[in-house]
């Protein structure tokens, strides 16, 4: 049984909207951060359905570089997110603005 490339298409556009929804509508910088992650794993699965479709290895390439640059922006993000939590005790988005020395 084979599954349509539409299909794959259609689930990464939700995922692209719901990761898209919870960056405009939370307040929370870790929901933000998920969200973010849960859009680029959104476009990787757009990469490895077009590199599938179109029986070339670029695409599965790109999704390699995708999720170094996720890994490092988890790391570099929660590394910021916890020192606005030691010097705030919250890591609401409204808050970061309060953080000028």
């Amino acid at each position: 049984m084979i599954i349509p490339a539409q299909y794959y298409l259609t689930i990464s556009a939700v995922l692209f909207t719901l990761g898209m929804v919870g960056v405009l509508v939370r307040r929370n910088a870790l929901v933000i951060f998920m969200s973010i992650e849960l859009m680029l794993n959104s476009v990787n699965l757009t990469f490895v359905t077009f590199a599938r479709q179109l029986a070339a290895i670029e695409g599965q390439v790109a999704v390699f570089f995708v999720v170094v640059i996720a890994a490092v922006e988890v790391v570099v993000g929660l590394a910021i997110i916890i020192a606005i939590f030691r010097t705030r005790s919250t890591v609401d988005i409204d808050d970061v603005d309060l953080l000028r020395g």
